[in-house]
C-alpha cells in the first residue's frame, strides 16, 4: 500500500510542482521551468490531441481529482476497520455491531 501511494503521489507532486513553477515563471535558471517551456508543452500536447492548448490544464486537473478520489477510496476500503474503530472512539459508539445490547444482557440474567 505504501508503494502504491508513492507511485501515485510522486507524479502528482511532480506535475503540480512543475505546473505551478512554470505558470508563474519561477525558473531558477532551468529552461523547463520557464513560461516559454510551459506554453510550448501545452502547444505540443494541444496539437497532438487536436484541441486548444488552454483546455488541457482543466482536463488534467479533473483527471487528477478523479484519480485521487479512486486512490483514497481504495485506501479507505483497505483500512475500513481502522477507520471504523477511530469513528467509534471519536464519536462515542459504545458497542460493536456484534455485541449484545445491555438491556439484552439484563434480561438473560433475570430469574
Amino acid at each position: 500500500m505504501k508503494w502504491f501511494l508513492i507511485f501515485w503521489g510522486g507524479p502528482v507532486m511532480l506535475l503540480t510542482g512543475w505546473y505551478g513553477l512554470s505558470y508563474y515563471d519561477m525558473s531558477f535558471g532551468v529552461f523547463m521551468l520557464t513560461r516559454e517551456a510551459h506554453e510550448l508543452v501545452f502547444r505540443v500536447y494541444g496539437s497532438i490531441l487536436g484541441i486548444p492548448p488552454e483546455t488541457i490544464p482543466p482536463l488534467v486537473a479533473r483527471a487528477m481529482i478523479v484519480d485521487s478520489l479512486i486512490v483514497f477510496g481504495l485506501v479507505a476500503l483497505r483500512k475500513r476497520r481502522q477507520i471504523a474503530a477511530w469513528y467509534r472512539r471519536r464519536y462515542g459508539a459504545s458497542r460493536s455491531p456484534e455485541a449484545p445490547l445491555a438491556s439484552d444482557a439484563n434480561l438473560s440474567s433475570a430469574p
